[in-house]
């Protein structure tokens, strides 16, 4: 047996703990009382093989144990630890919440996504965290640096050998994919960006808690995502500072796993009182919620590609046709001039397709310039720990609903937000600083290839 996104003819921790695997993994077990009555009725880590990458060939046992402990009960744990009399110990709680997770609170509940943001905030601050954003901020950011390092690339395409093509990087699971199995082939193509989640990490623990003169290690920050991958992606060691003993991001609930505290404390989001989410800027609150072009992810595909028919080609485009190949979930974009193709991007959703985008790249037959690869099909908003029912089968209505709903929030263009440009001055020293490389970019590596990707059979 073998989990369906395992890159193994044999998953040997599916083979080991086939009997424990079917159950939910308890790795967290608490003596204290209080604890426990706060959180007495959830189940503990529901993270299933199948959830994600998590086979031995993608997770140390030592992450594997991380990984299941970011549930409720780290939320309950701080929250509780907030109570004590000790002061010394007590940490500022901040929640990020990804704009891919609004959407399914809204179609759940069946309210706005606007609603959902406010009443989500109401909702976390009802149970004692101090700070609620929105990461849209950091996923400007992440597109913005994202368009630089592909003009740079196709200008170098000639000098660098892996200049093209360039991989988006915003997804979790791609990137352990490819830094596990795939390697040195593919390793070199990922753009440098770091993704919106590592980016708000940043944010929080960098910009914001100068802000707030505090120490990084005494913000404790959760993210809500769509994904269990993004839980991995929280331990790298490239997003630990070692001089706080502090990850960027501390925790990451799925927003399945939101909905469980609800559950669990008999309460709607319907009938939550309405707070504005707070921005990162003091007193200044969020307004409405705005999305990125791009229908079910934040739209990398369709900034970058805009971006670098203007800056290469000196055109515009307004609107972008996508040209569905295989499947839905394999499309392409072309830019035409003077009856010569210039710019050929993909997006690559699902691992089928990515399987075979890497064949395509090994056997030395690659067009593309671009792609938007991501993990799950479908795109961020069908990520697993969101758009599923209750036997983990994929809820097709619920994600129609997701999508409509989401292709219904404004877009905003990452140049036009005011408070970018600012952060890009008065933070990070400049547009094109040491410190922007530092903050906003990482690199990623082959590591421990034991296994033949190629050789799988999907």
């Amino acid at each position: 047996m073998k989990c369906e996104n395992c890159t193994k003819k044999e998953c040997s921790k599916k083979q080991k703990n086939d009997d424990k695997q079917n159950a939910p993994v308890d790795t967290l077990s608490s003596n204290d009382d209080e604890e426990k009555n706060e959180f007495h009725k959830l189940a503990n880590a529901k993270i299933f093989l199948s959830d994600c990458l998590a086979c031995d060939n993608c997770m140390t046992s030592e992450e594997g144990v991380r990984v299941f402990q970011q549930n409720q009960k780290e939320l309950f744990r701080i929250l509780n630890l907030n109570k004590k009399c000790d002061v010394s110990k007590h940490k500022v709680l901040a929640v990020s919440i990804c704009p891919q997770s609004l959407p399914y609170f809204a179609a759940k509940f069946n309210i706005s996504v606007n609603d959902a943001a406010k009443r989500l905030c109401g909702f976390l601050k009802s149970l004692g965290v101090h700070y609620v954003f929105d990461t849209t901020i950091a996923a400007d950011f992440s597109i913005l640096e994202s368009q630089k390092e592909f003009v740079q690339r196709y200008c170098q395409r000639n000098q660098e050998e892996h200049a093209l093509p360039m991989f988006a990087s915003a997804c979790p699971g791609w990137i352990r994919y490819a830094e596990r199995v795939l390697t040195n082939p593919v390793t070199p193509h990922i753009c440098t960006a770091k993704s919106p989640q590592q980016i708000m990490g940043s944010l929080v623990k960098g910009y914001f808690a100068r802000q707030q003169n505090l120490s990084p290690d005494k913000i404790f920050h959760i993210i809500v995502a769509p994904c269990y991958d993004k839980k991995l992606e929280a331990l790298r060691e490239d997003f630990y500072a070692a001089l706080y003993n502090s990850q960027d991001v501390d925790c990451v609930l799925t927003s399945g796993e939101i909905v469980q505290i609800m559950e669990q404390k008999n309460i709607s989001l319907t009938d939550v009182t309405e707070v504005a989410v707070d921005s990162l800027f003091g007193d200044i609150k969020e307004v409405d919620i705005v999305r990125h072009d791009g229908k079910r992810s934040d739209g990398y595909l369709e900034h970058i590609f805009k971006y670098a028919a203007k800056e290469l080609f000196d055109m515009d485009v307004n609107e972008i046709t996508y040209k569905a190949l295989k499947n839905k979930d394999f499309q392409e974009v072309t830019l035409e001039k003077d009856g010569e193709t210039v710019l050929r991007f993909a997006a690559a959703y699902g691992f089928r397709n990515i399987q075979n985008m890497v064949l395509k790249l090994k056997k030395g037959k690659f067009l593309y310039h671009f792609v938007e690869v991501l993990a799950c099909p479908g795109g961020c908003l069908n990520g697993k720990g969101q758009a599923q029912t209750e036997d983990g089968k994929l809820d097709k209505a619920l994600l129609n609903q997701m999508e409509e709903m989401y292709a219904a929030v404004p877009v905003r263009l990452p140049e036009t937000n005011v408070y970018v440009q600012k952060l890009y001055q008065d933070w990070l020293e400049g547009m094109d600083s040491k410190k922007v490389q530092e903050t906003l970019h990482t690199r990623y590596h082959a590591m421990n290839q034991t296994v033949n990707s190629l050789d799988i059979k999907w």
